[in-house]
């Protein structure tokens, strides 16, 4: 059986351990342009580390970072789990 090789779904799941494991009270490198070209309001800073807080179980501080971080932690997990679906092999279980 050949497996499939799905970077999508390994982006995800590197995205959500990496803010599992990152200190969202810690300021860090920023992936925002509009944040790095020396604008101070950018409507999807502060996701990242609204998620990061979820991870974490802070869902005031979550709410605080960025209003709609429980949307998007829900949509990245529904997309996962759309993709694990998808792309991992299926086992049929037979009756002995």
């Amino acid at each position: 059986m050949k497996h499939k090789f799905n970077i999508e779904l390994i982006f995800w799941l590197g995205a959500l351990i990496w803010l599992f494991l990152d200190n969202p009270l810690e300021n860090h490198f920023t992936l925002c342009p509009i944040k790095n070209l020396g604008f101070s309001f950018c409507p999807g800073c502060g996701i990242g580390h609204a998620i990061s807080f979820l991870l974490h179980g802070n869902f005031k501080q979550s709410f605080d970072s960025h209003p709609l971080g429980i949307f998007a932690l829900i949509v990245i997990i529904h997309r996962i789990i759309i993709l694990t679906k998808k792309y991992l092999p299926t086992f049929k279980h037979t009756k002995l």
